[in-house]
């Protein structure tokens, strides 16, 4: 993921130490999922919410800089501010639109649940088998509906 990151940064890779990277990977971690994960939809917002932390602490450092007589800072400053903000934005974005990812269920998982009563009759005979220990309760949805 560190070197996924310097790729992404590029030229930002001087302003930023090893401890950054780390910092941003363990920052990102904690709002999603523990690497190692192996989706393209794990990688792509652990990447994301990781980057977003790197520009913060960049944002950070330029807001400790800022001159008055220097604008170029406060221009810097100013794009990181709004490079985070849209960041945050699309991460809430994703969230509500896919929560079953965030949350590690299925999709029939996050939909309420229908559980029948348990009853069961054999067919050809009609005797009840409610109450055998085969008779299995049908919880709908599942996996295979």
């Amino acid at each position: 993921m560190t070197a996924l990151l310097q790729q992404e940064v590029k030229g930002l890779s001087t302003s930023l130490n090893s401890n950054d990277y780390s910092n941003a990977i363990d920052a990102a971690e904690r709002e999603t999922w523990t690497l190692p994960v192996s989706t393209d939809f794990k990688i792509k917002w652990v990447k994301q919410r990781a980057l977003r932390h790197m520009f913060a602490f960049l944002r950070t450092e330029s807001a400790s800089k800022f001159q008055y007589k220097n604008i170029r800072l406060q221009h810097r400053f100013a794009n990181y501010n709004t490079l985070v903000k849209d960041m945050d934005k699309a991460f809430d974005k994703a969230l509500e639109e896919d929560a079953f990812e965030f949350a590690d269920v299925s999709a029939f998982e996050i939909a309420g649940h229908k559980i029948d009563a348990g009853f069961q009759v054999e067919p050809q005979t009609g005797r009840d088998l409610t109450y055998s220990d085969d008779n299995r309760v049908i919880i709908t949805p599942n996996e295979n509906s």
